[in-house]
């Protein structure tokens, strides 16, 4: 019982920190609705295991480092900046010029790197949509594991928020958790980590029936852009 009163105020202390609305999770979400189970899976894995490593430097005392060098927070800030105005512009751009195409509605194995038959290939075989689950993906928005994964990391590292909250606080809160209980604080608060992307990666898909209407994307879009500008420019002004 002793050992499970840290593990459990890492995991709460966890969660409340993660759980907000954010750049990481706005764009998870993103994915979780548009694309296929391992893109979403990969995602979930970038996020979790860089917060995991954050987490662990901090308590090793690495978050002090980061202190004593401001210049380094300050690059990665205008760099963050400028990769989320850029995305917020995109974002803002498919809200209010959506692509004319119709919503894109294929077998589930096409976007986990199994082609789809293109058109007038032939026949479609007996029973091969009933076999296979449907997916929704925005009008030319289709993401690749490559290009999802160097998004996901460019979100996570470029982002100085994400320093002073794992390395700095995280790490100094569980260190004041004593020598023989700080282990078990930060396992929790991985734990925390692992749990809220996992749920909402892989949760998010649940939604997908709701995207599969252009309005709803637009919409999303629209919020995304929001998100992406505000956070972009607060960076920008130090906030």
């Amino acid at each position: 019982m002793t050992a499970l009163l840290p593990l459990l105020a890492g995991l709460g202390t966890g969660l409340a920190l993660i759980v907000a609305i954010g750049v990481q999770n706005t764009y998870l979400l993103r994915l979780a609705v548009s694309s296929g189970l391992r893109v979403v899976a990969a995602a979930v894995v970038v996020c979790a295991v860089s917060d995991a490593v954050l987490i662990v430097a901090g308590v090793l005392g690495v978050g002090a480092v980061v202190d004593r060098f401001p210049v380094a927070l300050l690059v990665v800030r205008f760099v963050g900046a400028a990769f989320l105005v850029t995305y917020g512009v995109l974002a803002a751009r498919r809200a209010l010029r959506p692509s004319s195409d119709a919503m894109r509605v294929a077998d589930e194995a096409a976007d986990d790197g199994v082609p789809a038959p293109a058109a007038g290939s032939g026949p479609a075989r007996p029973g091969a949509v009933a076999a296979g689950r449907t997916r929704t993906a925005p009008p030319g928005q289709a993401v690749t594991m490559r290009t999802a994964v160097a998004t996901m990391l460019v979100f996570t590292w470029a982002n100085p928020h994400v320093y002073l909250d794992t390395l700095v606080f995280l790490g100094s809160v569980a260190n004041q958790q004593g020598p023989d209980d700080r282990w078990l604080w930060t396992v929790g608060a991985v734990a925390a980590s692992c749990l809220w992307f996992g749920a909402l990666g892989f949760g998010g898909r649940v939604l997908r029936p709701l995207f599969a209407k252009p309005l709803t994307w637009r919409v999303f879009d629209g919020l995304v852009a929001v998100v992406m500008l505000t956070f972009g420019v607060l960076l920008v002004v130090g906030a």
